[in-house]
């Protein structure tokens, strides 16, 4: 715990109450919702984590990766418009 420095403290602090928040908001909306919608946008987040490890860790995707993510965005909204 020594060798953690206070920014990368913080972070994990804030990660840790957006987290929980998160699930809170998620239990709510599948208590006052329809599930068959609320958990494909749950799901659609994979998007919006690979879109922030490109724009801020300069991360690149393969084609395989982006092949994938596309395949499971299309299936995402498939089921949110099925369901």
């Amino acid at each position: 715990m020594g060798e953690i420095s206070g920014k990368s403290l913080l972070f994990l602090v804030l990660s840790g109450l957006s987290t929980g928040a998160s699930w809170l908001c998620y239990y709510y909306a599948i208590q006052n919702g329809t599930v068959s919608v609320v958990v494909p946008i749950d799901k659609m987040s994979i998007l919006v984590t690979v879109v922030f490890s490109y724009l801020f860790l300069k991360e690149k995707i393969n084609k395989k990766a982006a092949a994938g993510l596309v395949l499971m965005l299309a299936g995402t909204l498939l089921m949110a418009m099925i369901g």
